[in-house]
This record gives C-alpha cells, structure tokens and sequence, in this order.
C-alpha cells in the first residue's frame, strides 16, 4: 500500500490553495465543500475563480506567494501552471511541516486527492496513487451504480440509534451483531424504498426484542472459497466471510481470499496435504463445535465446493449432532473452474455426454476406483488430487480398456495467475508430469474433450 486512505476533518480549518486558474478553482471548490475556510493566493483570477471570490466562497490574496501565505495554514495546494512556483510552495510547506498537494505532480504530494463517491455521511474515496486519476474516476462512476444515494439516509439513522443500541447492548460485539442483522435486513430495504418512517418503527421495534441472550448464540458457516481466484467467490461466500468472528481454512484457500475475510476475524489454518495434517478431522470438527458453543460466529473455509471432496458433510454431521446451527454456501468446484479456465469443456455434443468426478489419492499405495465405470465411451473423467496416484491411474485405466492415446490434461493452479496446462495422452501424461514437476494443486482431465483445448483456451495466466 503505497498510501494510508484517510478522511481529514478539515470543518472551519484555515487551508490555502495557490493558483488562480481553473484546476485551482476546482481545488478550492472540493476544500469548501469540506467546510474548510479556504485563501486563494494569485495575482490574478480565471473566471471560474473569480465566481468563487464574488460569492465570498473563498479568500483572495491578490499576491505572488510568499512563505508567509503558510502561516496558521492546516493544508495547503499548489495549483499553477508554473513548475517553479509550486516547486517553491512545496519546499516551503515541507520546512514547516504542512501537507502539501501538488497539482499532476505525484512526487510533489504528501497526500492525493481521491476520486470520492459522496453519499453523505458515507463517503467513498478512490485512488490510482497519482498513476491514472482517470481510471479512478471510472471506478468511482461503477460504484455509483453500486451504492445508491439512500444509503447516505440509512447511514443518517444507524448515526441518530448509536447510543440507543450501546444503552442496550454492552459490548462492542453484541453492537456488531445487532447492525450486521439490520442492515441486512428489512430496515435497509425500507429505507433504499423510501420509506423512512416505516424503517425507523421497524428499528425500534427491532432494538426493544434485542437482548445480550439473543444475540449470544453461535454458527458455523460452511462455505466454499472456489478454484482459487478470489472473483468467483459467491455473494453469500463474502458476506459470510465479513460476519466471522474466527475463520478455520484450508491450505488451498489463497492469500488473496483471505484478505477479503473480515480484518478482525481470528484465522486459524487447519490445512491437510498428503502425508501431513496440521489438525485432524476429527480435531477440525471439534475446534467448530467449541467455538459455537463459546457464541463464536465460525466461518469454516474450504477451497472449492464442501461437498465435492471437502469432507463438509463429515463437518456438518457433527454439528448437526450438538444442535449447532449452521449454513452451507456451495462454491465452484475444481472440476468446473479448471476446465473452464483451460478452455475444456467437460461436456459437448460431439464429445462427451456424461462427466465423472472421482479422487486419485492412493492408499497404500493403491487407487480403488471402479475401473469399468470409469472406462466408459463419450464420458469426461475428472481426477482430483490425482497428481501423486498419475502413473497407477494411467496404467489401471489403460488396462481396463482405455486407449493410451485419449487425450488428457493435467491442470496446474487453475483459475489462478499461477495457471498452467499441459495436454498430452493418458499414457504419456506421467512422463510429462515428472518431467514437469506441477505444483498442487492439480487437476487431471481424462476424455475427448481435452482436444478442445487448443482452439479454446482463453485465460493467459501471468
């Protein structure tokens, strides 16, 4: 992060704008409507600058600068079009420790002004660090359509309930609590309708039903963090991940998914790999039951779907078991984000008209698949954790009547920038893979439709 965002009261504070062209006039309109008390420093005005003095919008100081324009000043803003002159400001400024912005000069800048989605009181800035103010301003305009101007209303009345609800709820997680199910609910609905009124009896009546016991209660949330990029999450996945108080996740869950999880959420790993568990299943289940009990909203994290070689219904049957509430959020599994991502269909017409999923892990050294189910005409087959088993796959599957030279894909990291495809033949495919060295995850990829791959693919990692 190349800069700390923060919103800067600047209400009834002196702040000096230097310049008396247009880009200066626009710097000094953005500081009023902070309420800030604003001096234009120029010997001369444009017309839009001289609108704002005529309005007695602002101050000016027909005047070439001098240091002493800084004096009692909170910020300040070079705004001409000479270089040296807001050179001058700025090496005057930084000897008396005033922020100090630059016009189009991000080198110049102790701070930069933001492109800023104004919802009063909510505010919405957004910034390029000075690289492109334009695409800053289109991010803002796509947020426009996100975030409707009745949120500044909604915002106007959880600000007008703050001390009601800390009256009644205690604690700063019980308060979090209370509003997490409000504004999620049917107040905020009332209110982006237009109803106001209505949303503020809905509120009262929701605040005098509250107590510290019915807030207190525990959940799990079972929710699945997909192939691994973090755009295919589901919107029920994000929400979720922004109430946990503590997360449990996998070892495929990346970096990047859990950023997004709420920042003051607990994460504990729990990942499992061949050969090696940091926890236990049964040690996982456990660590879910205890922290419910203890009133703990727990967002357990698994990569992919829970329910496709997840072990989320072992997890969910023990909670079930100690009448623990919880909630399953499926996410896009391997199989289908991988395929997608490498351009290989699992299904199509003139290729394949079925699709198996199965697991290549070994035991003992052994794969027990049921080989003649899987070696059928016109069917996709799709290995999950099939990287360590490759060989004995290949082999069982070719001595049950596949042919060795069916086209299969071993899929690396799919979906993610770390991406890479390798197509070839059931039988030459372990050959490739030692050869290769593939990092986990993998995914194997077994059937016609693998040919596809080539005139296909469509996502470039890297």
């Amino acid at each position: 992060m190349d800069y700390l965002p923060l919103f800067f009261d600047l209400r009834a504070a002196p702040c000096l704008v230097v310049g008396g062209g247009d880009i200066a006039a626009r710097k000094a309109q953005l500081l009023c409507k902070a309420q800030a008390r604003v001096t234009l420093v120029s010997p001369a005005l444009s017309a839009t600058a001289q609108k704002l003095v005529d309005a007695d919008t602002v101050v000016w100081i027909e005047a070439v600068f001098l240091s002493e324009h800084l004096k009692g000043q909170r910020l300040v803003i070079a705004a001409t079009d000479k270089r040296e002159v807001n050179q001058q400001v700025y090496d005057a400024a930084k000897l008396v420790n005033i922020p100090i912005n630059v016009a189009d000069c991000p080198e110049l800048c102790d701070f930069i002004l933001p492109s800023i989605l104004d919802r009063s009181p909510i505010l919405v800035a957004v910034s390029s660090g000075g690289k492109s103010p334009i695409l800053a301003r289109q991010l803002r305009a796509r947020l426009e359509t996100l975030i409707p101007p009745s949120y500044g209303r909604l915002a106007t009345l959880v600000g007008n309930y703050r001390d009601k609800v800390k009256a009644v709820l205690p604690t700063v997680d019980l308060r979090r609590r209370f509003w997490d199910g409000v504004l999620q609910g049917s107040v905020a609905e009332q209110i982006h309708a237009g109803r106001d009124g209505l949303a503020q009896a809905t509120l009262d009546k929701a605040l005098a039903n509250t107590t510290a016991e019915t807030l207190q209660h525990g959940e799990v949330y079972l929710v699945g963090a997909g192939p691994g990029a973090p755009e295919l999450l589901t919107f029920k996945a994000l929400r979720l991940m922004q109430q946990a108080d503590v997360v449990f996740y996998d070892r495929l869950v990346s970096p990047a998914i859990l950023d997004l999880v709420r920042k003051e959420a607990d994460q504990v790993y729990v990942g499992k790999q061949r050969d090696w568990h940091s926890v236990r299943q049964e040690g996982i289940n456990q660590l879910l039951v205890e922290h419910a009990q203890a009133g703990m909203r727990v967002l357990r994290l698994k990569g992919g779907d829970p329910f496709i070689f997840g072990r989320g219904g072992e997890e969910i049957e023990t909670l079930a078991a100690k009448g623990i509430p919880f909630q399953v959020v499926p996410g896009i599994t391997a199989a289908s984000g991988c395929a997608s991502y490498a351009g290989i269909p699992l299904t199509h017409r003139d290729h394949a008209q079925s699709c198996t999923f199965v697991t290549g892990q070994l035991k003992e050294g052994e794969l027990d698949l049921n080989w003649s189910m899987l070696v059928q005409p016109r069917q996709t087959i799709v290995v999950y954790m099939g990287l360590a088993g490759l060989s004995v796959l290949s082999a069982q599957l070719q001595a049950h009547g596949l042919t060795g030279n069916t086209p299969a894909a071993l899929i690396q990291q799919g979906t993610t920038e770390q991406q890479k495809v390798w197509v070839s033949t059931i039988a030459e495919l372990p050959a490739i893979a030692e050869q290769e060295q593939p990092v986990a995850p993998t995914l194997v990829v077994i059937g016609s439709v693998v040919a596809l791959h080539d005139s296909l693919a469509w996502f470039q990692a890297g």
